[in-house]
């Protein structure tokens, strides 16, 4: 089927003339910003675009972590950033998920309160003395943070949660997880419910700015209009902004069966956060693994590396699941949005067009609010 086919007046009249606000991305955060804008102003026209069928990059890719930071890994950012640059973002994030819950609710979004964890194996030694001695600075510093002691070492929770090789546990309690589908499904409907249009399988190849507003070219030859235009496109920024410091960067996850008597309970990060992984009800989710190949997987493509899978179904077999059969039902792969420094990119990037991107792989808790901020910027 030939797609570069030309609007008819229909299609024009009733889907693309005379929008206010056009959002490039249609995931978390242009969802979030989408919502806010129609609320504060029930008569703007609100249109968002997405390259997918259903938004195509994280949002509904992600593994449904409700996290903010594992103990090594602020630790490991304090090479880069300032302790207040980190705190700062720190909050950010546990505020934007806060807020999130808040505003549709643990059970529409399958939020459980079951904590995050850190696992260090022996050969983590090092790293996690190192955690061990920072711990209680962290604690007291995020305390007006999180209203209460956020890490703890758990080393009991080792065998509870049937894991194997694993020499600590430390536990983040003020995390958890949520369901990634009924998140997205939510933030939809909402929308929806107040007259959003959300269409899929439209990409945005080139925008430029004139006296009349913002134009658009999409990748079947039509050029759309907009007084203002959101680009919300995260992993997939540069395509159409290639001067921002936010590069592409894949992960690969997999999902196992439902496995009869499944210990594991909460969400898992190893190895500073490149590994992750948790329970979906009886099933085992495990991703990451991109800090193997970081060039190869700077890629805004799906699809799969062999060897980072082998590796996780390394550890899904000998750490998670240890001598036990199991089986893999799916594997998928999702674009994150990184940069050289983790705070999200919200900023003017013409006179009515607004970049919100580079979430850090830190989306479900940046999302709403970095939404909000930048619905607000664009429309003054």
């Amino acid at each position: 089927m030939n797609l570069n086919y030309a609007l008819s007046h229909w299609e024009w009249n009733s889907f693309f003339k005379d929008i206010d606000c056009l959002i490039i991305g249609g995931g978390i955060v242009g969802l979030s910003a989408a919502i806010h804008l129609k609320i504060a102003s029930p008569n703007l026209s609100v249109l968002l675009l997405d390259r997918g069928s259903l938004p195509i990059g994280a949002s509904t890719r992600n593994a449904g972590f409700a996290c903010f930071g594992s103990l090594s890994e602020l630790i490991d950012d304090l090479k880069h950033s300032s302790r207040d640059d980190i705190l700062s973002l720190v909050e950010q994030r546990f505020r934007g998920l806060q807020l999130l819950r808040q505003r549709y609710g643990d059970t529409a979004i399958g939020y459980e309160a079951l904590g995050g964890f850190e696992v260090f194996r022996e050969r983590d030694t090092a790293i996690f003395e190192n955690c061990q001695e920072q711990m209680d600075n962290f604690n007291k510093d995020l305390r007006p943070i999180t209203k209460q002691e956020t890490y703890a070492i758990v080393d009991k929770k080792i065998s509870t949660n049937g894991l194997q090789g694993v020499a600590h546990l430390i536990l983040n309690r003020a995390e958890g997880q949520l369901d990634t589908g009924k998140l997205m499904r939510t933030l939809l409907d909402k929308a929806q419910s107040i007259g959003i249009r959300w269409i899929g399988g439209i990409e945005i190849n080139q925008l430029w700015e004139s006296n009349h507003g913002v134009h658009l070219q999409t990748s079947n030859n039509w050029e759309l209009n907009a007084q203002k235009v959101l680009i919300a496109t995260n992993g997939f920024a540069r395509q159409l902004l290639p001067d921002l410091d936010v590069q592409p960067a894949r992960n690969h996850i997999l999902i196992t069966e439902a496995i009869e008597h499944l210990q594991l309970r909460g969400s898992f990060h190893y190895d500073k956060g490149y590994v992750y992984f948790r329970n979906v009800g009886n099933r085992i989710l495990l991703g990451g693994g991109r800090n193997l190949d970081f060039k190869g997987e700077e890629t805004a493509s799906f699809g799969e590396q062999k060897n980072i899978r082998k590796y996780l179904e390394q550890i899904l077999q000998t750490v998670i699941l240890p001598d036990q059969s199991v089986k893999i039902d799916r594997w998928w792969s999702g674009i994150m949005g990184v940069g050289k420094h983790k705070s999200p990119i919200v900023k003017m990037v013409g006179n009515n067009t607004l970049a919100a991107v580079r979430l850090g792989g830190m989306g479900v808790a940046l999302g709403t609010e970095v939404g909000i901020e930048a619905a607000d910027l664009l429309m003054g």
